[in-house]
């Protein structure tokens, strides 16, 4: 594989440092521009703050790049051509000298062939609604399934099938934690309604789960850590429900279909909550990458928190991510309606 580490991050793995892969798509495809380069430079400004070093993942003319310059980023940043890589997409990427920003899939494969355990993202993919007729599902799902990386994120977005991502997920051995929270969060919400049944209260309860996977080891499979985004920072519920029903029925009546739809709700929801789903968007995102640097930290520093797990999560102790606790269940509708992708 092509496959080029910087000279920061290879020091850092060298030297049994802490180190949080960042995924690109958000900085190419997920914000606009100028300010997905200034949240590019300040989520990376946040893992260093968190005591660890970070590694955003990108293709960049045929190479794959762990750890990104200035340069690069800016290039990610700005460049339209600039395309959207699954892990699927690697191998011709490499092949024909493309340059493409990864999604959560590219992601950890690549911070996981780079020996990084632990990566930072907003939301997963997960099953789409109707999935009995369409059969559609994030490629993130499979690929978690065999990778040793630690994922930290919000949930799943809200115009997925949150129960039926978490079974998904179930059904592929990939283990799910709440932090700080009983559970599942719904990106966007600090709960999707639906529980987990694990529950760690910090980065050293993580970092002790990730030691205890590689005492075991066998299948490898990813450990998800979801973070809710802080209470005072969630897209209200009712707003967020009633746009959600809207985006859904323009959706059907504009005949929109597979792939085309995530993209069409979440520039619907954009729209019509008038920013307030990227504010929160930009909330998830920003918790995930302090606690993951947090967790990273922790995990090098050999320290164990194993006696703070448990199945109930009412004693968060925030992170500056999650922050605060769960709070009041969103209404049944964000329920159903779960979590946000990372198609």
């Amino acid at each position: 594989m092509s496959t080029q580490v910087s000279e920061e991050v290879r020091e850092a793995l060298h030297e049994g440092r802490p180190v949080v892969a960042l995924e690109s798509t958000i900085i190419a495809h997920g914000l606009p521009r100028p300010q997905n380069l200034a949240v590019a430079l300040e989520l990376e400004e946040l893992v260093r703050a968190g005591g660890a070093v970070p590694a955003t993942i990108a293709v960049v003319d045929g190479t794959a790049r762990i750890g990104l310059d200035r340069a690069a980023l800016k290039r990610i940043a700005e460049d339209p051509a600039v395309r959207k890589l699954g892990h699927r997409d690697l191998a011709p990427a490499l092949a024909t000298g493309v340059t493409g920003a990864t999604t959560v899939s590219a992601t950890a494969w690549l911070a996981d062939s780079a020996g990084i355990r632990v990566f930072a993202t907003g939301g997963l993919g997960g099953v789409h609604r109707a999935w009995t007729d369409t059969q559609d599902e994030s490629a993130d799902l499979r690929l978690l399934a065999r990778v040793g990386t630690t994922v930290v994120c919000a949930g799943v977005k809200s115009i997925l099938d949150v129960p039926a991502t978490l079974q998904r997920l179930e059904t592929l051995g990939v283990t799910v934690v709440g932090y700080g929270t009983d559970h599942f969060p719904g990106f966007y919400l600090a709960s999707s309604g639906e529980p987990v049944d694990w529950t760690l209260r910090s980065p050293e309860a993580v970092a002790g789960v990730i030691r205890a996977q590689d005492r075991l080891g066998g299948p490898r499979a990813a450990l998800i850590v979801a973070n809710p985004v802080p209470v005072t920072e969630q897209l209200d519920p009712a707003l967020h429900d009633r746009v959600l029903a809207g985006g859904l029925a323009a959706a059907k009546e504009k005949g929109i279909t597979g792939q085309a739809v995530t993209p069409f709700l979440l520039e619907y929801l954009t729209v019509h909550t008038e920013g307030a789903s990227l504010e929160a968007n930009l909330a998830a995102v920003r918790g995930n990458v302090r606690l993951a640097a947090r967790i990273a930290a922790a995990y090098g520093a050999g320290t164990d928190g194993a006696d703070e797990t448990g199945t109930d999560g009412a004693d968060e102790t925030g992170t500056g991510g999650a922050g605060t606790a769960p709070g009041p269940e969103p209404s049944r509708g964000s329920g159903s309606a779960p979590g946000l992708g990372g198609r």
